[in-house]
């Protein structure tokens, strides 16, 4: 394609993929919604519901101070960072070492993972992260020159990251380990002990283990880890703390059901943190102070975590919706939090190809899991005894963005694959 530009772009933009889910919803414009078959998207992990009228009024109440329109200090609205480290406490238990010195506000989770590996690594240092991985991950470490390890994991394990698999990747350049739990694209949610295992790693190593919780709220059992917690892992009996390795991103974007605010969260030692100041400092001056102070108001985040948690019992039905009417062959490989891993029963057909028919000819839309790696998969698959044609079959589906009925729609759309597209199950 020709271009305007008398310039030379960056390599690193230049070798980064497109952003996936505006691919993916351009498959959606060539399909032909009707009344009775609107197009349904299971594409993006969004909230499904509006914020609850408690944080709307807030925020209506902030957005329309004066002082709301100034700078805030870079790390974040005091009261904020106070109030959160007490709401972490219902989440990981009462008896957690987190305070609000730990605690620095974000213009969202990308924000804070990208403010963070820019303190963490240089152009050619390593960061390990397990496939498939979340593509906002993968691309920010483009970008900034950061070579991305792949973690493979392996279907027949529920896409659960190796703790043993993944120290046979560290070397001097290794910076960090990254994970996301729940997971983003899978949906498999780490246990506590495999996070201590990883955690062990990393003080092992000494390296940071970068820990993504967008999806904290939404997991069945609480609390997601006890890492926060004094005494509770094999390290920590050796003076070991938290703060010496691991750094915990969180997103407002989803429990609180406001992504357009752009809030997010690192929670990690005030001797990162200092240098956190500096890259915030360059990228955002201040996270938007108006929904800071907004979930800050006395009394407002208990109330919130009622509807977070009415939230999260909604998302648990959704998931048993589509786990019941998803058609016989499509096979369930990981799910929790916002998503569903599944595997489609049409040998020798990549996601890619059948996602972009299902959006354009069923109008459906899902990502397929060639958007959650890159194309020298295949060597490492065999490698692990896994199938390059069985690993291309797999689609995300995110059903936090749908209605029950809705799910129960897109299920119904996939039992017309074989006689509307044509294919024929294995």
């Amino acid at each position: 394609m020709s271009s305007s530009l008398s310039f030379r772009l960056s390599r690193g933009v230049l070798s980064t993929i497109s952003p996936p889910i505006p691919h993916a919803k351009s498959w959606g414009v060539g399909y032909k919604p009707t009344k009775t078959r609107p197009l349904l998207d299971m594409s993006q992990g969004v909230p499904g519901t509006p914020p609850s009228k408690a944080l709307l009024d807030a925020l209506s109440h902030s957005s329309s101070s004066p002082g709301s329109s100034g700078y805030c200090h870079v790390l974040g609205e005091h009261t904020l960072r106070s109030a959160f480290a007490e709401e972490m406490k219902t989440v990981y238990g009462p008896d957690i070492d987190v305070t609000q010195d730990d605690i620095a506000i974000t213009a969202g989770c990308n924000m804070a993972f990208v403010a963070t590996v820019m303190c963490l690594a240089d152009p050619g240092d390593e960061i390990i992260l397990p496939v498939p991985w979340y593509f906002n991950h993968q691309m920010s470490l483009n970008l900034l020159g950061i070579k991305t390890v792949p973690l493979y994991t392996r279907a027949n394990e529920g896409f659960l990251p190796s703790a043993s698999d993944c120290e046979k990747l560290i070397n001097p350049r290794t910076k960090a380990i990254a994970l996301v739990t729940p997971n983003n694209p899978t949906g498999a949610t780490y246990s506590p002990d495999l996070l201590s295992k990883f955690a062990e790693l990393a003080h092992k190593h000494k390296i940071a283990l970068v820990l993504d919780e967008t999806y904290r709220d939404f997991v069945d059992i609480m609390p997601p880890h006890t890492l926060f917690s004094p005494f509770q892992t094999e390290v920590s009996k050796s003076s070991w703390s938290w703060r010496f390795n691991v750094i915990h991103l969180f997103s407002f974007s989803k429990s609180y059901c406001f992504p357009g605010h752009r809030l997010g969260l690192i929670a990690a030692s005030p001797d990162l943190l200092k240098h956190v100041t500096t890259t915030l400092d360059c990228l955002q001056i201040c996270a938007p102070r108006p929904p800071q102070l907004a979930l800050a108001s006395p009394g407002l985040l208990p109330i919130l975590r009622q509807s977070i948690q009415a939230s999260a019992r909604s998302l648990k039905i959704r998931h048993n919706i589509f786990r019941t009417h998803l058609p016989p062959g499509w096979t369930i490989g990981s799910q929790g939090g916002y998503f569903a891993f599944v595997r489609h029963p049409f040998v020798g057909i990549p996601a890619i190809t059948l996602c972009q028919r299902l959006a354009e000819e069923l109008g459906v839309l899902a990502l397929p899991i060639q958007f959650f790696c890159d194309d020298s998969v295949e060597s490492e698959l065999e490698s692990l005894g896994q199938s390059k044609m069985d690993w291309e079959r797999w689609i995300r589906f995110s059903v936090a963005n749908v209605s029950d009925d809705m799910v129960k729609q897109v299920c119904g759309r996939l039992h017309e694959c074989e006689q509307h597209l044509g294919l024929t199950a294995e």
